[in-house]
């Protein structure tokens, strides 16, 4: 490919402009994380969830918030010894947690480079990194308007600015989605296309910078590189084509769970955290979406606005997420992107990167 840009968040330069997506709950954990930045891209493990198969972690003691600390730190360190000298490792901290500031921490704490944040606007991310000044801080925004509001927070408050922007199409992406409602997940304004450029405007215009704006939702392969490319991103970030590979975390059900998934598979279901989700229609899927769902019960009280635990409407998401890592496919929640259905083999990280840049 001709004109690939030059990626540089904070002090990090990766050889290519690509970032592993976070995908929570142990998709994207240490081993796949230092894979990806031992090839030359930036490796992120999803802080969320990591400790739910520790021993550390004991239900009886309701220590969730503990283990999941130290579980963050230890699945950096191993990060970075896979990746070896110069790769790049960042975590993805999500605002929705009701630990998100302990998870930051630990992340910091653990020898992060980048942390990546969204699903909420990470308004105090700043102060949670104040003693880090080398770890780069990036947002996750799906307008100029949340870009905007972020920066002109932390210009004020911390005296700092985001060290890039993460612009995530709602209409294609994996997981919990950048919109407050089903509906505004299609809302044309939050296409790439327009989102996108507005925001490597204002970033140009307003904050009079040229830190980089990265293209984040069904992107696969060269030609969707080629398309944001052009669109003025500076990188992009990838996550559904990443769970499905042998270095992914996952289970190998969790991976053929991608291989098998059809267009009609894709839904988008309300998650308990009250926000938009893409997810495979699987058993348990699809009796939530009758209205008929049961749920195992709440571990780890891991969302700050959570359905499931003042009303016991909804479900466990953490449960259920747990359950498709470990690939129990009647009984979990499957999350992915709307490319998933391209996904029809395991491949490796190695021919991912090659088959993208060389």
């Amino acid at each position: 490919m001709s004109d690939i840009p030059v990626l540089q968040i904070g002090k990090y330069k990766p050889r290519y402009p690509l970032i592993q997506g976070g995908m929570g709950v142990d998709i994207s954990g240490p081993n796949l994380a230092g894979h990806v930045a031992a090839l030359g891209a930036i490796g992120t493990i999803a802080s969320v969830g990591l400790a739910h198969n520790s021993p550390l972690f004991v239900p009886e003691k309701h220590n969730y918030f503990e283990a999941n600390e130290v579980v963050v730190k230890e699945a950096v360190q191993k990060a970075k010894s896979i990746a070896g000298p110069g790769g790049i490792i960042a975590v993805n901290c999500m605002v929705a947690l009701t630990d998100y500031d302990r998870q930051v921490k630990a992340a910091a704490e653990g020898g992060a480079d980048i942390i990546i944040s969204g699903a909420g606007l990470p308004l105090r991310l700043p102060d949670y990194t104040k003693d880090f000044p080398d770890v780069a801080l990036v947002p996750i925004v799906s307008s100029a308007k949340a870009a905007s509001l972020i920066t002109r927070h932390w210009e004020k408050k911390y005296n700092r600015l985001p060290d890039a922007f993460v612009v995530e199409e709602p209409a294609t992406a994996g997981g919990h989605l950048g919109a407050t409602t089903i509906e505004q997940v299609y809302d044309p304004a939050l296409r790439l296309e327009n989102a996108l450029p507005e925001v490597v405007k204002y970033v140009a215009d307003e904050m009079k910078s040229d830190i980089p704006v990265i293209a984040a939702g069904g992107i696969w392969d060269k030609g969707d590189l080629e398309r944001v490319f052009a669109l003025g991103a500076k990188g992009v970030q990838m996550g559904t084509r990443f769970a499905c590979t042998f270095e992914g975390d996952a289970s190998d059900r969790f991976k053929q769970a991608y291989i098998d998934a059809k267009e009609e598979d894709v839904v988008l279901i309300h998650s308990p955290a009250g926000l938009p989700g893409r997810a495979i229609k699987n058993p348990f899927v699809a009796k939530y979406l009758e209205g008929s769902v049961e749920s195992k019960p709440c571990f780890a009280n891991c969302l700050t606005h959570c359905r499931y635990r003042k009303t016991k409407e909804t479900f466990c998401i953490a449960a259920a997420l747990v359950d498709a890592q470990v690939g129990n496919w009647e009984t979990g929640l499957f999350f992915c992107g709307s490319n998933v259905v391209k996904a029809h083999k395991i491949e490796h990280v190695k021919d991912i990167i090659a088959e993208l840049f060389e």
